[in-house]
């Protein structure tokens, strides 16, 4: 469904410059005939390659830079989308920053970052998004992550934050459901990005093949299986799906450590 009556329905994803967040930017606009904001941190040539694939398939695409860790960033990213595009249908939750390291090596300036970036941006862009979305199809949909029930090495920061991401995905949906607007979260398995070798480091080659032995599909998951899920969950179809945490991760997480090799 390309349109709503006569109006193009709207969508900001961030951290939509690569990765998964880039994948989910060209399946609203390619699939959903949506017009997109990319946010970005750093990179701006990235952001506009989007952009112009974005504007390739006949759709509107603005890129804004914002560090969502900084409130008044957060303001002027909103703002700008606003200005921009007029209101919002789709909001995606996809950016992600954190330190990979043991409990003992953390500060207090990782966590609160992670914080910051994943949890406290959410909700300060959830509450900007329920003006945004009036009268619109809203749709909010956050990426979360398997550390988030799984104790995963050199994780804790973001696992704690994502955990935290998803309780208040639950009260989001329950208390923004009688105005219409839907909240819920994709958790991915291991998928194949550059933030999976900047994760993994030099042991990425024995990661990427114990993953893929424990995976019941034997692969691992990719940037677009994840955008294809978001996209369901931002579209018509999910509008009675809500405060949901939707697990794509190829089955990885139904394996027992040594049941495969056990059952040898």
């Amino acid at each position: 469904m390309a349109e709503e009556g006569k109006r193009r329905r709207t969508a900001l994803v961030t951290g939509s410059s690569r990765g998964i967040g880039r994948a989910v930017a060209l399946a609203l606009a390619r699939e959903e005939g949506m017009d997109v904001a990319v946010h970005y941190r750093r990179n701006r040539d990235a952001a506009d390659a989007v952009c112009r694939e974005i504007q390739a398939l006949g759709r509107k695409s603005v890129a804004f830079q914002a560090d969502l860790e900084h409130p008044e960033d957060r303001a002027r990213l909103f703002e700008g989308v606003a200005g921009a595009f007029g209101g919002l249908d789709i909001f995606v939750a996809n950016a992600a920053a954190t330190a990979f390291k043991p409990l003992e090596a953390l500060t207090p300036y990782h966590f609160q970052r992670t914080f910051d970036v994943v949890v406290s941006s959410f909700l300060d862009a959830v509450q900007r998004c329920r003006a945004l979305m009036a009268g619109r199809i809203g749709r909010i949909v956050a990426v979360s992550s398997m550390g988030s029930g799984y104790p995963l090495p050199q994780y804790a920061a973001l696992g704690v934050s994502k955990a935290a991401l998803e309780s208040l995905v639950r009260y989001v949906a329950a208390e923004y459901g009688p105005a219409g607007i839907t909240c819920n979260a994709v958790m991915p398995g291991v998928i194949h990005t550059d933030s999976l070798e900047f994760y993994a480091r030099q042991s990425t080659g024995d990661f990427v093949r114990s993953v893929v032995q424990h995976t019941p599909i034997g692969r691992l998951g990719s940037a677009e299986d994840i955008a294809e899920a978001v996209r369901w969950l931002a579209s018509t179809a999910a509008g009675f799906v809500t405060g949901q945490i939707l697990v794509v991760d190829g089955g990885l997480s139904l394996s027992a450590p040594g049941y495969t090799e056990a059952g040898r």
